[in-house]
């Protein structure tokens, strides 16, 4: 007997968009893992770039950037978590976008970055992820 339940599920997702998913995510999750990692050292390059945007050369709040770019990194990678993960590195994202916009940075290469790459973050994860498609669908 089929329900209503049954009906309105979504349809499985493909195995191709399966894959884009998987590789959007991981693309995502390499670059934030290193992001991150090279924050908890940090390196002089990371230092600097801060002072630059006005934050000054804090070792102390590179590595707790670091610790919160990891963590949330983290969470999005571990499925059960993903979209928790996903709207924690929205909003951290955003901020780095305010604080390129804040110094007045190049718009497409620094400023929208925190975009490309948010969009990575929920492309990605809408691709693999049939929750996020059964919470956020395109169509009905």
């Amino acid at each position: 007997m089929t329900t209503i339940a049954d009906t309105a599920a979504s349809p499985e997702i493909s195995k191709p968009a399966q894959w884009t998913g998987r590789v959007l995510s991981g693309l995502v999750i390499v670059f934030l893992l290193f992001d991150g990692a090279i924050k908890l050292v940090p390196w002089p390059v990371v230092t600097e770039t801060m002072d630059r945007m006005g934050y000054g050369s804090s070792e102390s709040l590179a590595r707790t950037l670091g610790v919160i770019t990891i963590a949330c990194t983290v969470l999005y990678a571990i499925p059960p978590t993903s979209i928790l993960g996903a709207i924690l590195l929205t909003g951290y994202l955003g901020g780095a976008m305010a604080s390129h916009v804040r110094i007045g940075s190049p718009l497409f290469s620094h400023t929208l970055f925190g975009l490309y790459l948010g969009l990575m973050v929920w492309g990605g994860l809408w691709l693999r992820d049939r929750n996020l498609r059964d919470l956020m669908p395109w169509q009905r």
